[in-house]
């Protein structure tokens, strides 16, 4: 990691246990945004965001309005893992179903 304060999961479970972080999240996944764009984008005032982006900051989940690389690669997996589970609970179901 590149930072001077390792990212632990607890923090990054913490920050994204609000839905409207996980939004955040979502749309800087497309691209990095200014804070009053991602206010305007989800009907929030500014300074609300700000609130949000600075929780983030803190868990070290974005970096100047963008995903940080190691948020970005971990999320990935995370992403990736569930993909796999549920392809396995799918094929699960359909041969109990034969």
């Amino acid at each position: 990691m590149r930072h001077n304060v390792d990212m632990t999961v607890g923090n990054v479970i913490d920050a994204l246990a609000d839905p409207v972080r996980r939004q955040v999240v979502t749309v800087l996944s497309g691209g990095p945004r200014r804070a009053g764009e991602l206010a305007a984008e989800l009907g929030m005032s500014p300074p609300a965001m700000s609130r949000h982006l600075r929780v983030l900051r803190a868990a070290l989940v974005i970096e100047d309005e963008r995903l940080d690389e190691d948020a970005r690669a971990w999320l990935d997996q995370i992403q990736a893992g569930w993909a796999d589970q549920l392809q396995a609970f799918k094929r699960h179901v359909e041969e109990a179903g034969e």
